[in-house]
C-alpha cells in the first residue's frame, strides 16, 4: 500500500514526480503504465476543475515532489510573506535550500525521500558539522559532505559511477572525485521549470 500510494501521487498529478527514484526511470514506472488517474474511472473520468481546484492540485503536487508535510509547506509561506523579493522566488529558495533536496540535487541519492533518510541518519555534515535535519536551509559558501565513515556504506556503493554521467545545477558545485559539495550561489527560479507552477500556490495561500 505504501509504495503504491506514491505511484497514485503521480497518476493523480498527470506527470512523473519521480518519488521513488530509480524506478521512476525504468519502465516499470506507473506513469508509464498507467498514464491515467487512479480509481476505477481513471482512464475516461475527466471533470474541468475550477481555479481553486487547480491551485490546490498545484499545491499538492510541488508539495510531494519535496515530501514535505502541509504544515511545513504552509510555515514557508508565513515566512516569504513579510520578506521584501518576488514572492515565488523566495518560496522556491525555501523549498530548494532544505539539506534533503540539496543531497537529492548533488546525485547522492536517486529520490528526496532517500535523501530525507541519508539527512535524518546523520550521514551529512555541512561545514565539517554533522546535521541531521532534512529542513536545514543551506546557504552561499556551505561545504556539504559525506561523512567518510558512510561512504563504505552499501548505501553509497555506487555513487561514484552514477556521478560520473550526472551534472548538477549550476547554482551547485561538486568534487565528485572527493563527492563534496559546496552552494556556490543560489537557485533560479528560470532553472527549475520541473518544480512546478509556484504563483498557483502564491495565490492558494493568498485567499
Amino acid at each position: 500500500m505504501i509504495i503504491n500510494s506514491k505511484c497514485k501521487k503521480c497518476r493523480r498529478a498527470g506527470q512523473k514526480l519521480f518519488l521513488k527514484g530509480e524506478r521512476c526511470y525504468s519502465q516499470k514506472c506507473a506513469m508509464i503504465r498507467r498514464p491515467y488517474a487512479p480509481g476505477v474511472h481513471g482512464k475516461s473520468f475527466r471533470r474541468r476543475m475550477s481555479e481553486y481546484g487547480q491551485q490546490l492540485a498545484e499545491k499538492q503536487k510541488v508539495r510531494y515532489v519535496y515530501g514535505i508535510s502541509e504544515h511545513q509547506f504552509k510555515r514557508y509561506f508565513k515566512e516569504i510573506v513579510g520578506q521584501k523579493g518576488d514572492k515565488e522566488y523566495l518560496f522556491v529558495k525555501k523549498l530548494e535550500n532544505r539539506l534533503d533536496n540539496v543531497v537529492f540535487r548533488f546525485g547522492w541519492a536517486q529520490s528526496r525521500r532517500l535523501a530525507r533518510q541519508i539527512v535524518n541518519h546523520g550521514h551529512i555534515l555541512v561545514n565539517k558539522r554533522k546535521v541531521d535535519i532534512p529542513s536545514y536551509q543551506v546557504k552561499k559558501g556551505d561545504i556539504i559532505k559525506i561523512k567518510e565513515k558512510s561512504k563504505k556504506l552499501a548505501l553509497f556503493q555506487n555513487i561514484e559511477a552514477f556521478l560520473k554521467k550526472y551534472e548538477v545545477p549550476e547554482w551547485l558545485s561538486l568534487d565528485k572525485q572527493k563527492i563534496e559539495g559546496e552552494i556556490k550561489d543560489q537557485p533560479k527560479i528560470d532553472n527549475l521549470s520541473e518544480v512546478g507552477e509556484i504563483s498557483m500556490i502564491i495565490e492558494y495561500y493568498s485567499r
